[in-house]
């Protein structure tokens, strides 16, 4: 069961052919653009902890460029019946303590996922549907879903397992519970960045993470698999577009995320160095408030909440020139966005067929009008300034647009650290985001970022604006319950469609990601937009 290749990912290499450098023993070294909030496995839903996490603590189900799923620690997956899967473990896993991987750490590892202290986003939307176990032997892992559910697989390639053996629990007397399995010993976040329960069975080790500084990883050398061909690697935050091609540049660091836009002709021009850059499943979007009264960043509407008036969600959708910011923000590097998730990903509205909100700013002046704001209103508009290509700048952008419209707008910009704890504490009327599906098709947004809040279903863990649509609840969950692919594919783009028309969000562009690095090493651009120190490879 695995979701189909991703259509239209353009690869761009631009570089002259050099002579490869042995690898064997070199460092790498990776400038990033956002780094993680933690080096445990599941304290954040979050892309640059998820990231970082590929390369320590592996899931059962491994997802290439493309998001196609393929095996890691499962070797095989089939569905037995409608309401149970069955995973065929490998048996030549160790953890980097030398303790023998097995079913139970998937289990343990399932238990602590809901109880992760402090997590500003919790990774149960992807674990909620498991009901529970059977072992019926170490390397057979039976799960349990209530009813049918065909993303289970790609979900098992959302998280990396830990060890029970590790932290002195026996897996075989686990209680499971989908809420949590009792009073286990499990490791504090802590333990995962001091690196003392940094145990894992990835191609890497971590040898440090300091945040704002550094992670440092080093090749496992008991790795299972393929070795890693980097002795060492180094990971620096270098939030700053400038500084970080400045380093690339310099011969400071050997690859780079996300560089600036306006310096990829100068980068293509360089023969030393070479550019591969591809489009992503990650939408930026602005989330509304859709249920507080009065909103908290939002003036002169004598308390209403102006946003759950779909006639005013549709005039700041209009008022939006997305083609321009794609344009003059974006440098082109960028797609236009009528949904969550671009054409050619699964349960995406094929081209053309849900096109982005054209640009029509007298239109968008009579909707208000007609709303009961003929002198507009004030907003302000979170958005990081440190997460997402020139997130800033195109909060700034937006805010000309609607102010244009007579809705002022002001612009509270922060770190992305500071900007999703405020997010998740519902602080803002809207907000600018980004989503990458994990999981390769469009129940991944729709079931974080639009499915009504629901903690015990696992649904709408970033829906900070609150939005609540209940038909569009029942078509997604018919969706995640359908097997068929093509049935539920359809499913998926009634979903959407329906979220689209009600205006629920506001979807602007995809990014497309770019990537610059030495023309000795070469990267091959994913769609997720993940940086895996142990993809990167000498240039052929």
């Amino acid at each position: 069961m695995t979701p189909p290749v991703l259509r239209g990912v353009a690869v761009v290499a631009l570089a002259i052919s050099l002579p490869v450098v042995p690898l064997s023993a070199q460092t790498l070294r990776i400038g990033l653009a956002s780094e993680a909030s933690s080096a445990d496995p599941h304290f954040h839903n979050l892309g640059p902890n998820n990231q970082l996490r590929r390369s320590v603590f592996e899931s059962l189900v491994d997802n290439d460029e493309a998001q196609q799923l393929s095996p890691l620690l499962a070797e095989s997956w089939e569905p037995i019946d409608e309401n149970r899967w069955q995973f065929n473990l490998r048996t030549d896993v160790k953890f980097s303590d030398g303790s023998p991987f097995d079913a139970y750490d998937v289990i343990y590892t399932v238990c602590r996922i809901p109880g992760v202290p402090d997590s500003p986003s919790l990774l149960t939307t992807y674990t909620k549907a498991i009901m529970d176990f059977e072992v019926p032997d170490p390397h057979t892992l039976i799960v349990h879903t209530d009813g049918p559910y065909p993303l289970l697989p790609t979900e098992f390639s959302t998280f990396g397992i830990i060890s029970a053996k590790a932290n002195g629990v026996d897996g075989a007397a686990i209680d499971f519970s989908p809420d949590g399995c009792g009073d286990l010993n499990y490791p504090a976040t802590q333990a995962f960045n001091d690196t003392s329960a940094a145990i894992g069975t990835g191609p890497f080790l971590m040898e440090s993470y300091r945040r704002g500084e550094s992670v440092v990883l080093v090749r496992n050398p008991d790795y299972w698999g393929e070795p890693a061909a980097w002795e060492r690697v180094t990971l620096l935050p270098l939030t700053s577009a400038g500084p970080r091609v400045a380093a690339l540049i310099a011969g400071d660091v050997d690859l780079v995320e996300n560089p600036p836009l306006q310096d990829l002709d100068r980068l293509n021009a360089d023969s030393t160095l070479r550019v591969v850059q591809g489009i992503s499943n990650r939408v930026i979007y602005i989330h509304l408030d859709h249920e507080l009264v009065p909103s908290p960043m939002i003036r002169n509407t004598d308390g209403v909440n102006p946003l759950q008036d779909i006639r005013v969600r549709e005039a700041l959708s209009i008022a939006i020139n997305r083609d321009a910011i794609v344009a003059r923000i974006m440098g082109g590097v960028a797609v236009a966005a009528g949904e969550l998730l671009p054409p050619g990903m699964f349960g995406a509205h094929e081209e053309g067929d849900l096109p982005p909100n054209a640009f029509d700013a007298d239109r968008a002046k009579a909707l208000l009008a007609e709303a009961g704001y003929p002198n507009g209103f004030g907003i302000t508009l979170g958005t990081p300034n440190d997460r997402y290509i020139n997130d800033a700048q195109v909060s700034q952008a937006v805010a000309q647009m609607w102010t244009q419209i007579g809705v002022e707008t002001d612009i509270d910009a922060s770190t992305a650290s500071t900007f999703f704890s405020r997010r998740n504490a519902q602080e803002f009327s809207a907000y600018l985001a980004g989503w990458g599906a994990g999981t390769g098709e469009m129940s991944s947004p729709l079931k974080a970022l639009l499915a009504t809040f629901d903690r015990d279903r696992g649904f709408g863990g970033t829906n900070a604006g609150r939005y609540s649509n209940p038909a569009m609840d029942d078509v997604l969950t018919e969706a995640l319950r359908t097997v068929d692919d093509d049935a539920r594919q359809e499913l998926l783009r009634k979903a959407s469609r329906m979220a689209m028309e009600d205006f629920a969000i506001i979807p602007l562009h995809y990014e497309v990601s770019p990537w610059a690095m030495k023309a000795t090493i070469d990267y091959t651009p994913r769609a997720d937009q993940y940086t895996l120190p142990y993809r990167v490879r000498a240039a052929q």
